[in-house]
């Protein structure tokens, strides 16, 4: 349109542009409307991104909803896909906000680390992020490794966390993908760090089916996965850290972290193990959009 404006100037002239212009745009220059409204619009928008994960959308999505519901401007730039994908966009601030994981994320900025419970984790994150990016609050959900049994045979056995196998009255069968065996966290570790011994059965796609079946008592089951609540499965703590933590965090740009972080500090806390379950059963079982699982948990905890 403001091509064809200046071409008419040229060829019309000057006089014929400004009454053309005043009677089109009602005394202003809807040039300068237009390109100041642009400007404003790209300046002052959030723009929040997500894996192309349902977890990691659902998550990013409730970001998106607590601060619009604070009257801030949000572009959604979701299902980008993996941190190769992602990272650069957040580095050079197209991305500004992203729903992370902190184990998972410092093993990227950092391979080697040893750090391995939450709190050494997210202190060894902050150090390992590039310049221009902050974490804000973790929250106490994580997507993450973990050992897992049926409800009934932690009742019966008495268990609540890692260490408890080691008094259990029955064989332990861990089950997991193949590569478990030779994990630090696999039955090697499970002996060196809890006193757990464990024969083991490579289960794969199928570990939760056999998990449920008794075909093995213990299964490595990822902390998040909607089975744990659709199963009644429980997850045992992990008090020694033998997996890394992994827990939901918001991953910032440091020119937006004190605009969000009233936001979404509260968001964070409320977000429970338990009920990032029930968030990912809400879109897996009940196929819910991202958009209303979000609405309704926002509600639920006075965030919106």
């Amino acid at each position: 349109m403001r091509t064809n404006r200046r071409t008419l100037t040229l060829v019309a002239g000057a006089a014929t542009a400004v009454l053309a212009l005043t009677a089109c745009g009602g005394g202003s220059d809807p040039l300068e409307e237009d390109t100041g409204g642009d400007t404003t619009a790209a300046s002052d928008a959030i723009v929040v991104g997500s894996q192309a994960y349902y977890s990691n959308e659902i998550i990013a999505e409730i970001y998106a909803q607590a601060l619009e519901a604070e009257g801030l401007t949000v572009e959604r730039n979701f299902s980008i896909g993996q941190r190769d994908a992602y990272m650069p966009a957040l580095e050079e601030g197209e991305v500004q906000v992203f729903p992370e994981y902190t184990g998972n994320l410092l093993q990227f900025f950092d391979p080697e680390t040893t750090a391995t419970s939450p709190d050494d984790v997210y202190a060894a994150l902050t150090e390992a992020l590039p310049d221009g990016l902050t974490v804000l609050e973790q929250s106490p959900a994580t997507d993450q490794d973990s050992y897992t049994v049926t409800a009934q045979f932690a009742q019966d056995q008495g268990l609540t966390t890692i260490a408890d196998l080691a008094d259990a009255s029955e064989d332990l069968v861990l089950g997991g993908p193949a590569e478990l065996e030779q994990r630090p966290y696999g039955p090697k570790g499970l002996k060196e760090v809890y006193g757990v011994d464990v024969s083991f059965e490579a289960t794969g796609d199928t570990t939760v089916q056999d998990l449920v079946a008794g075909t093995v008592n213990v299964a490595n089951v990822f902390s998040a996965d909607p089975r744990i609540q659709t199963e009644d499965l429980v997850t045992l703590e992990d008090p020694e850290g033998l997996f890394l933590a992994s827990n939901v965090v918001p991953l910032v740009s440091d020119d937006v972290a004190d605009q969000v972080a009233d936001v979404l500090d509260p968001v964070s806390a409320a977000l429970t193990p338990e009920g990032l379950v029930e968030l990912n059963v809400a879109s897996t079982v009940d196929q819910q959009s991202p958009e209303d699982i979000a609405a309704k948990w926002l509600a639920d905890n006075d965030l919106a």
